[in-house]
This record gives structure tokens, C-alpha cells and sequence, in this order.
């Protein structure tokens, strides 16, 4: 994974959290991955292909790993990514995994996974409240 800017993860967390004009921005100035995994992460499955074909596979492992995938936090781990899979398992609301991030003094990472966690649990809420119709 590229590594990036604290501002530019702060404005990421921004964008995740649903700031279209930050994911705008994004798109514009070079960051179309950070941008594509915001769609991805609100279930766009063109989102998701484009990550994979720009061989973004580690931001596409991370949602998974998030969304409960198991085996691709194992990968995330395997291919050294062992941070974005600590992000996968906070935003998968794994209370351990953001106190290691945070001991490791990574808060930006820690407020990315809480962001995620924040977003995938409201697309469950939705999922799961047969009163309404998901707009996902």
C-alpha cells in the first residue's frame, strides 16, 4: 500500500464517512483508489472490480476483512499488510484490534477503522430493518 500523507488519511476518514466533495477531491488529485474504496465500501460493485483490476488488492482485502472475511485478514497479514488488517478487525467491531492500533501509535489508522465500522454497521442496520427498503 502506498503510504500517505496524515492529512491526506484524514481527509480519507472524511470521505468514508461520506463527504463527497473531500471524495471528490480525492479522485481529482491523485488518490482515485482512496476514492474508489469509499464506493466499495457502500457495496458498488464496480467500486470493488476496479480496486481488484487496479491492483488495489490489499483496499479490497481490507473491506472484506471488515465485513467479516476471515481468510482476508489472514492474507492481509500474510502479504504484510498486518496494520490493515488490525483496520479490518477494528472496523469489524474487534475493540482490541483499535487499543493496538492506538498502543502503536497509530490514531489516524485507528479513526479510519472506526469510520469503516461506523459505515458497515449502518449498511447492517439497513440490511437487517425489514421496515425499510436498503438504498445499497
Amino acid at each position: 500500500m502506498k503510504q500517505y500523507p496524515t492529512k491526506i488519511i484524514v481527509a480519507w476518514a472524511e470521505a468514508i464517512s461520506g463527504n463527497h466533495s473531500i471524495r471528490d477531491w480525492l479522485t481529482a488529485n491523485g488518490y482515485e483508489e482512496l476514492a474508489a474504496f469509499t464506493y466499495a465500501l457502500n457495496l458498488r460493485d464496480d467500486a470493488r472490480k476496479w480496486l481488484i483490476d487496479s491492483g488495489h488488492l490489499e483496499l479490497m482485502a481490507l473491506i472484506n476483512g471488515a465485513e467479516g472475511d476471515e481468510k482476508a485478514c489472514v492474507w492481509l497479514i500474510e502479504n504484510k499488510y498486518k496494520k490493515l488488517a488490525l483496520i479490518a478487525k477494528g472496523a469489524d467491531n474487534d475493540n482490541d484490534a483499535i487499543n493496538q492500533l492506538l498502543l502503536e501509535g497509530h490514531r489516524e489508522w485507528a479513526m479510519i477503522a472506526m469510520k469503516m465500522r461506523s459505515v458497515k454497521n449502518d449498511i447492517q442496520d439497513d440490511l437487517d430493518n425489514w421496515h425499510t427498503y436498503s438504498q445499497r
